[in-house]
């Protein structure tokens, strides 16, 4: 069973309890228009590089077996990311985003650090990309790693319904994202409806899996008080919720978007000022905070 990630963050704190080894799994079905890690967008691997520090030097066009010119801030529209490019330069600004793994390779990747991560009362999360995209691979790595380590994950909740029930039974904390309660908005920003999403936010309220519910608040797209109302309506009296988390944007999202070639277009105003409302959940007897 192989997947394919491209990042493994050691130490992470906001992503479940405790201390956590974090992976970043590849690829999403949503393209968010505020995405902060659009290296996790696409399912293949892929080259970035640095619009900064190149010096012309050439040997990146000496490695290419297409024998292209990739400097100048440019790649061939054909780029396999084969990588032998990286290696070459001098000044490092080139590396590839995305590793295809096999399951047990994973695991034992993460096994070694597994009695420091629970003894911070934390374990390993899962994020992406969009894990539901590589479900098999990851319940394989879970059932690999056994029953003693605390298992997160991170998710849009868009996916297959039967998968989404078996990643309620293989983790122990689901933390699911609510961009959008509209759907209009939703498919507007994300590309994609949010019907699936509210039959598995559904299946999640009415379980026993304990969750916590993300929102990522974004200036003039959600920062509603109908959108903060229509999550506390969904998700109050659900017997395992924990908290409602808000997570502001940040100026910084588009930072990686040139290293990928791509343009950063938002299409909100970013500079406006973020409305925060934890009152709302507090009416409804949500515990809410904001990180």
């Amino acid at each position: 069973m192989t997947g394919v990630i491209f990042d493994i963050k050691e130490g992470a704190i906001h992503d479940g309890p405790g201390l956590r080894q974090t992976v970043f799994l590849k690829g999403c079905p949503l393209h968010c228009s505020w995405c902060h890690n659009p290296e996790g967008l696409s399912p293949r691997v892929e080259l970035m590089i640095s619009p900064n520090g190149c010096t012309r030097c050439g040997s990146c066009v000496k490695a290419c077996p297409k024998g292209e010119r990739l400097f100048d801030f440019g790649k061939p529209a054909d780029c396999d990311a084969c990588g032998l490019c990286v290696g070459t330069c001098p000044q490092r600004i080139r590396r590839l985003a995305g590793e295809a793994v096999t399951a047990e390779a994973l695991a034992a990747r993460l096994a070694p650090n597994a009695a420091y991560y629970a003894s911070t009362g934390g374990g390993v999360t899962f994020s992406g990309g969009e894990p539901l995209l590589q479900a098999a691979f990851v319940l394989e790595t879970l059932r690999l790693l056994g029953p003693d380590m605390h298992k997160a994950v991170e998710t849009s909740g868009y996916g297959p319904e039967a998968d989404f029930a078996q990643f309620m039974t293989a983790f122990d904390l689901v933390m699911l994202d609510l961009k959008s309660m509209d759907d209009d908005i939703h498919r507007h920003f994300t590309g994609v409806s949010n019907e699936r999403i509210i039959t598995n936010a559904k299946r999640l309220c009415a379980g026993q899996t304990p969750f916590i519910i993300r929102i990522p608040v974004i200036p003039g797209v959600n920062d509603t008080e109908a959108h903060y109302r229509a999550v506390a309506e969904l998700v109050a009296n659900a017997p395992a919720l924990l908290r409602v988390e808000l997570l502001p944007y940040h100026l910084t999202a588009g930072a990686k978007y040139a290293m990928l070639r791509r343009p950063y277009a938002p299409g909100f105003d970013p500079d406006r000022a973020i409305r925060v409302n934890l009152d709302i959940f507090a009416h409804y007897g949500i515990r809410s905070c904001v990180l």
